[in-house]
């Protein structure tokens, strides 16, 4: 039992203790609620608007295109991310140990460890590279020096852990809130629908789909440690509409104004944030670039947590009871160096990370999904921590999916799936396929494992 759970309470200014241990239900509190606020405001930030901004300029979507396909990738992964954070009042447990039930104890070392790295490294340098971007704009100060302000606030608070982000998020929530709108409607003033030339068809469609649902479903893996210290009473159809709601509005709204930007022309410069803000008045350029750096560092805080959430279900030990917050630490500071590199080219960087972020989280949703529909009306809370407890299905489910929609389905600069070499019109749907081929993988071994067992 977690009983260091009990005194944490809901203290905000205090380090999270523990790791991946089951919340008892004493010390449970919150409500559904804020799941709106701790999934609208890390999506209040620059790496959301570039994704409508990519949409157009790079994979060749009209505004309206455009918007259609955010739409419809960010339904696809709230939906999802709400399913998933459904089982945190009652489980009280990370998404990452849930995970266990559909890979096994070792099995889902795999998915952890790629969780980790693409949150505490990928994500957190994606993000903390808006955010020195954006006090580079607004400071003058070198772009290095920048990062670092931004990367130390965010370590802080994914250091203290699950109180102190919803804390944090909450009273970001308004402030965020209420400027990205403002800006919004500035910049819808300015659009010129016919500044977006198109010609990207299908296939562009389609990448635009995959860049949203990846950006969306990003969040997936994170779902419960954030819902897992609701009450019991809580609902779980709240708890998971709530979050999805969250995620999808805050999504969409940033992604639909960054592709109507991309319709104005732009400046010639490297500054992804400065060619967004020189549209803007300039007292509400200045506002905006705070609430870009604000937008990062709400971000950053899930991102890094969540990441240490998942290093401790890999099963390497620390300093009991700092296990979680010394590994947020270490992703942070790897995270650091990676954003330091990408600061040379983020543009480039950002549009390849966008895509292959869901490469993984597709097969991985599959099995998930699966398993959870197979274990329906039975207990399995005692598999959590079983270290003999295997699922070779879904693990080999998983990578075979993983594997072979990456190798006829990916549309990257410089590997094409064998399918896409063909079809060239099929755009990058690498994340459906993997789905998919997961799934029905999963649910064939599974069947055929349940054959076996009636027959002996």
């Amino acid at each position: 039992m977690n009983t260091a759970a009990l005194t944490y309470g809901d203290k905000v200014i205090a380090v999270e203790p523990g790791g991946n241990e089951p919340i008892p239900p004493d010390a449970r509190h919150g409500g559904p609620m804020s799941l709106f606020w701790t999934w609208t405001s890390p999506n209040m930030e620059f790496a959301t608007i570039y994704v409508g901004v990519i949409a157009v300029l790079f994979f060749g979507q009209t505004l309206w295109q455009a918007i259609a396909a955010v739409l419809i990738g960010n339904a696809l992964g709230a939906l999802s991310h709400g399913l998933l954070t459904a089982r945190g009042p009652s489980l009280g447990v990370p998404q990452m140990i849930i995970s266990r039930l559909s890979f096994g104890y070792f099995g889902n070392i795999v998915p952890a460890t790629l969780m980790s790295v693409m949150s505490g490294v990928g994500w957190f340098a994606t993000n903390s590279v808006s955010g020195a971007f954006a006090v580079n704009t607004l400071t003058g100060l070198p772009k290095v020096p920048s990062l670092l302000i931004v990367v130390v606030v965010q370590l802080a608070i994914g250091f203290l852990g699950h109180n102190m982000i919803h804390a944090f998020e909450k009273y970001a929530f308004p402030v965020l809130t209420v400027i990205f709108v403002v800006v919004g409607i500035v910049m819808f003033t300015k659009t010129d629908p016919g500044g977006a030339a198109g010609g990207g068809g299908i296939g562009g469609f389609l990448i635009t789909l995959g860049a949203a649902f990846g950006y969306t479903a990003g969040w997936n893996p994170y779902a419960t440690d954030y819902s897992r210290y609701l009450p019991t009473t809580v609902s779980g159809w709240a708890a998971g509409g709530c979050a999805a709601a969250g995620l999808f509005w805050s999504t969409s709204f940033g992604m639909i104004v960054g592709a109507a930007s991309a319709t104005i022309a732009n400046p010639d410069d490297a500054n992804p944030t400065h060619q967004f803000t020189v549209h803007l008045p300039g007292a509400m350029s200045d506002l905006f670039l705070i609430a870009i750096v604000l937008g990062s560092i709400s971000a950053n805080a899930v991102n890094v947590y969540s990441a240490g959430m998942a290093f401790t279900t890999i099963g390497i030990k620390t300093k009991k009871n700092l296990e979680r917050g010394l590994a947020a630490v270490l992703f942070g500071v790897l995270g650091f160096f990676v954003a330091w590199w990408a600061l040379r080219d983020a543009a480039a960087s950002y549009e390849a990370f966008l895509l292959i972020i869901a490469y993984w989280i597709g097969p991985w949703l599959g099995v998930v999904f699966v398993d959870q529909y197979l274990r329906r009306g039975t207990a399995f809370a005692d598999l959590f921590y079983r270290r003999t407890f295997t699922n070779w299905p879904g693990l080999a489910s998983f990578v075979i999916g993983t594997v072979a929609s990456i190798l006829l389905f990916s549309n990257q600069a410089k590997f094409s799936g064998y399918l896409v070499r063909e079809f060239p019109d099929l755009g990058d749907i690498t994340f459906f396929a993997g789905f998919v081929f997961s799934a029905g993988l999963y649910a064939a071994l599974s069947a055929r494992r349940r054959r076996a067992t009636v027959a002996s």
